[in-house]
């Protein structure tokens, strides 16, 4: 039996793509969920479809730029299994456009997802993985994280290293309690890539797009990283298209 049965796992932008994928792949192998995103109907009806198949799963309407949503969904996870095993923070944006651009309220947009909504997920997990003296983050960053994306993705790229940093810090400032894992993937199919609303950085990124890799790619390295034995911390994964020069 996999040691994720029975695990309690919250994630975040589970409404498609990479949360979605992770959703089916943990649930198959017995873990519990707790759902957060924004569209709460395509939530429902993943919820229906995996208690259908057997597995245990609820669903939280959550927008990770607010902080009380974020803690709602947490304290959800609480009232309805008890505890939490693992915060997947995956919600995400990417916008694609060159700075000369000058749009500034995607720039904001991004922070407030990537970054902050990490943060706020962040801030209400802390406590309870401290009381129980366990739990594990995985933040999802990017290649981006990496090296820059650029033209286009530089206010992107600026997120997703900041992601990396935060990780970083959390590992090293936590200790063998929690464990934290970065991430960061290349070209995965998901809404990840419709994100862009300068047309011609659309079409260059779905161009770029053309190589993905199914989003259960991430979900399995996912699942790898929680299914170490608990004195084992998978602290960064990068994986992306054999294809992808990036």
């Amino acid at each position: 039996m996999s040691t994720i049965a029975g695990k309690v796992v919250v994630i975040t932008g589970a409404s498609s793509g990479l949360g979605e994928a992770t959703a089916r792949h943990l649930s198959a192998l017995g873990a519990s969920l707790v759902l957060g995103a924004r569209r709460k109907d395509r939530l429902d009806r993943l919820v229906k479809e995996l208690t259908e198949a057997g597995g245990g799963a609820v669903a939280y309407a959550t927008d990770v730029t607010r902080v009380g949503e974020v803690n709602a969904l947490i304290q959800g996870a609480l009232d309805t299994f008890g505890r939490i095993d693992v915060l997947i923070n995956n919600a995400g944006l990417m916008a694609i456009a060159p700075m000369t651009e000058g749009k500034i309220d995607e720039w904001d947009r991004m922070i407030d997802i990537n970054i902050k909504g990490l943060l706020y997920g962040v801030a209400a997990a802390l406590p309870v993985f401290q009381k129980q003296q366990s739990g594990h983050i995985i933040n999802i960053a990017s290649v981006a994280g990496i090296k820059v994306f650029s033209p286009g993705g530089t206010v992107y790229s600026g997120t997703k290293y900041a992601v990396r940093a935060i990780t970083e810090g959390l590992r090293h400032e936590l200790g063998g309690a929690v464990r934290t894992t970065i991430i960061s993937p290349g070209a995965v199919d998901s809404e990840l890539k419709l994100g862009s609303s300068h047309p011609a950085s659309a079409q260059a990124v779905g161009e770029f797009y053309q190589q993905a890799i199914p989003a259960d790619t991430v979900a399995r390295a996912i699942a790898y990283a929680i299914e170490q034995p608990a004195d084992v911390d998978i602290n960064e994964i990068v994986l992306r298209p054999t294809v992808q020069e990036f």
